[in-house]
């Protein structure tokens, strides 16, 4: 045990508090995903946050930036929706700092998050039924009612609060440019509020750096012109277009099925020996369809979370086929073929989408 009265002559390295370990995430280098030494890749792995995934940099962000300018006070209730990661890192932070935090979730939210969350000593409040058939419209009413009926209640809108990206801006993809030294070619994030990548684009440009950002986004997803469809794998796409998402471009789009992020996240297991969630797989997916265009390039994928939160979906056979209809075997065709996306859409007569922007192979 450390004597407080020696510690001001001690040289003790140690973070003050839980929040000061969020950010400093490894990149590790991926050499066996794609089997193709040619490309270099690179993943950003958020999951070694505290909270377990990307999402706790924007949660701090957001409820410190309140903080800074009068929004919230030590009696304030925070309240947001979420499908888990979020709200996971909200009552973290709202933990830390002694604040109520209400999370909003639907039914689809996965148990193990919800536990998390009330373990934190979050309050949830499950909506059950779609809005205009979409849970998310659902959630947000809810929220707008809680706020309405709870005094000195915040939202702090994930969807639209510029301290979303912000966060990544002047975190997540400072680090991984850094640690390229500004040498990298192609950035491949996941898409839902995206906040990610908007704050990754953002810190490029501003850089001139040349890299071509590629978004990943679900297959029934309205972003980006999509068209709305059924998702069932959580933190990829969204039903309706959130504020931070309005009006924004990439150098791509490719959309990405359920079997290809049950596929990524199976694959990264029997090659690298690292278990990765739902988004991820979709995200290294689209990496090794592209792979014969990025001989010589240096690649990074933000990796969101772990897989840990998945062993009950994505990583189970039995819900795999329950829920996506997909056999154990026909997964497992599909990791021993040379399947690209589209192939393997087609394979099952799925419509192919190719990037709504600019096609890759141009560059």
């Amino acid at each position: 045990m450390i004597d407080n009265r020696k510690s001001t002559v001690l040289k003790v390295q140690a973070q003050e508090g839980v929040l000061e370990t969020i950010g400093s995430t490894p990149l590790i280098r991926l050499r066996r995903y794609l089997g193709s030494p040619d490309v270099a890749l690179f993943a950003k792995m958020e999951c070694y946050n505290p909270g377990g995934s990307a999402k706790d940099r924007p949660s701090r962000a957001m409820i410190e930036e309140a903080f800074n300018t009068g929004e919230i006070n030590s009696n304030t209730t925070i309240i947001e929706s979420s499908s888990g990661n979020m709200g996971i890192g909200l009552a973290q932070v709202c933990r830390y700092y002694g604040l109520p935090f209400i999370c909003v979730v639907d039914v689809r939210a996965q148990p193990q998050n919800i536990a998390i969350m009330k373990a934190l000593g979050a309050e949830i409040e499950m909506v059950t039924e779609p809005l205009e058939g979409d849970f998310l419209k659902a959630r947000l009413a809810k929220v707008k009612s809680l706020l309405e009926t709870i005094p000195e209640s915040f939202w702090p809108n994930q969807y639209g609060n510029r301290h979303n990206p912000g966060a990544h801006e002047n975190g997540t993809i400072k680090e991984i440019d850094e640690a390229l030294d500004g040498q990298l070619d192609y950035l491949f994030v996941a898409t839902s509020s995206t906040g990610t990548i908007r704050g990754c684009r953002d810190y490029l440009r501003k850089r001139g750096r040349k890299t071509k950002i590629v978004a990943v986004d679900a297959m029934g997803s309205v972003l980006f012109g999509g068209t709305a469809g059924e998702r069932r794998i959580p933190g990829l796409g969204a039903g309706n277009v959130p504020e931070l998402a309005e009006g924004q471009q990439f150098d791509a789009v490719r959309r990405v099925s359920e079997l290809d992020c049950v596929s990524g996240c199976w694959r990264m297991v029997q090659k690298e020996a690292m278990l990765v969630g739902g988004s991820a797989g979709g995200v290294l997916e689209t990496v090794r369809a592209m792979k014969h265009e990025l001989h010589d390039k240096i690649c990074a994928v933000i990796l969101h979370d772990s897989g840990t939160r998945y062993l009950n979906t994505i990583f189970s056979p039995e819900w795999v086929k329950s829920q996506l209809g997909y056999t154990e075997s026909e997964v497992q065709q599909r990791l021993e073929s040379n399947l690209c996306i589209d192939c393997g859409l087609r394979d099952r007569g799925f419509a192919f989408h190719p990037p709504q922007y600019s096609d890759l192979s141009q560059f």
